[in-house]
């Protein structure tokens, strides 16, 4: 990171500003990071759970730099009750978003080939498959329908058990867990159940695997553990936020094809095939993918950042939903403008902790769209915008329901 020169008179830290997870309906930005962005580009927070107060950088090109920097350390974290959204934190050995370099490489190597560009092209005409199951159901039985509980969350939840290595029988159960994990409701108790019965119904797994040739996930962690290039609980904690990711499949897409629904240009926009990718690309940008932030970081040295020093041992978290509303990179950020001069947006974060299943996750958002338009070319809400109900006490923002005809 580029530090400020010393010679810059240091400035009075910001107030620390409580940030509640607010159940926000629709797509609305949240308006306390709206007034804190509003307060200048490095603020502080303290959230519902944990100690203390955080850092925030809420600025483009400042996320950009501090999710690089190794100086902000995420491993740090584990050691520390820094203040967060989730009721539970009990994080794992062996866990991605925990780790620094160079265990993080040492880490990703044994699940990478699972999700490159190559796999997910193999893996295409099974996922397409999946969702023609899905949609001629949905056909079938006619209209109005939810699509979220007929397709929305279905189809991301097979996709990734079939990634995984999920058996059939299973599928069920370990979708209940990750559903209860994300989610804010019922408390520390009822987060700490969920994950125990996943975490070690993935140990299980991980074990049975061992001997496996197979290419899925389970698979793969089981052969790299009988190798010795990870522990069982490397491969365990691995493997949890892997399975959790179609959730937010689900419910990303299910904002984008909200505003889809809601807004006749936007639809008349993604019926032109060839500009199909443009438009995505700017829902990415705009939708709010979750509730507050994500997970912190702790400077390990003192850096000081637009006048304030942030010491080593302060808990730093970034934006990356501010990040992608930044002015001075998106100008009017919360116009959608599928036109606008192409900025990479930060909707699956940056650096080193860039999400493992991107590629996943935009191959089944393309499929989404592009099956739903085709086979349902005159797909509408079946009822008002305002009266979609949206999930409350969540982390993953999106409708709980979305009820369509056509």
């Amino acid at each position: 990171m580029t530090e400020e020169t010393s010679t810059l008179t240091e400035q009075a830290p910001p107030p620390v500003r409580d940030w509640p997870a607010l159940d926000l309906a629709g797509t609305a930005f949240d308006p306390v990071l709206a007034e804190l962005m509003r307060e200048g580009p490095l603020t502080r927070i303290r959230l519902p759970h944990g100690e203390g107060w955080a850092w925030l950088a809420t600025r483009y090109e400042d996320v950009k730099l501090i999710t690089n920097d190794p100086r902000f350390s995420r491993t740090e974290v584990t050691h520390r009750r820094v203040t967060r959204l989730a009721p539970n934190f009990a994080p794992r050995p062996g866990s991605l978003a925990w780790a620094d370099q160079p265990d993080h490489n040492r880490l990703r190597k044994p699940v990478a080939g699972a999700f490159t560009v190559a796999a997910m092209k193999r893996l295409r005409p099974r996922a397409q498959r999946i969702l023609d199951v899905l949609v001629d159901g949905l056909v079938h039985d006619g209209p109005p329908a939810d699509l979220v509980e007929r397709v929305l969350e279905p189809f991301p939840i097979t996709v990734v058990s079939e990634v995984m290595g999920v058996p059939v029988e299973d599928r069920e159960r370990v979708h209940a867990w990750t559903r209860q994990i994300i989610s804010t409701s019922g408390g520390a108790e009822a987060a700490d159940r969920a994950k125990k019965g996943m975490y070690g119904w993935i140990t299980e797994t991980v074990r049975a695997r061992a001997g496996s040739t197979d290419e899925d996930v389970y698979a793969l962690l089981g052969a790299a553990v009988g190798r010795g290039e990870i522990s069982e609980e490397e491969a365990v904690g691995l493997a949890g936020p892997l399975q959790i990711g179609g959730e937010a499949v689900t419910h990303n897409c299910g904002q984008m094809l909200f505003l889809m629904l809601s807004r006749p240009e936007l639809m008349a926009r993604m019926r032109e095939p060839q500009g199909r990718g443009a438009v995505i690309d700017e829902l990415l940008r705009f939708i709010p993918h979750r509730t507050s932030v994500g997970l912190a970081r702790i400077a390990l040295e003192d850096v000081v950042l637009h006048g304030h020093r942030i010491s080593a041992g302060d808990p730093v978290y970034v934006s990356y939903l501010a990040a992608n509303h930044d002015p001075d990179v998106f100008p009017d950020p919360d116009r959608i403008d599928p036109d606008r001069a192409q900025r990479p947006h930060l909707a699956f974060g940056n650096g080193p902790h860039y999400c493992t299943g991107a590629v996943l996750a935009r191959l089944q958002t393309e499929l989404l769209v592009d099956t739903l338009l085709k086979r349902l070319p005159d797909l509408e809400l079946a009822v008002p915008a305002d009266q979609v109900v949206w999930r409350r006490k969540t982390m993953i923002r999106g409708p709980q329901t979305l009820p369509v005809t056509w």
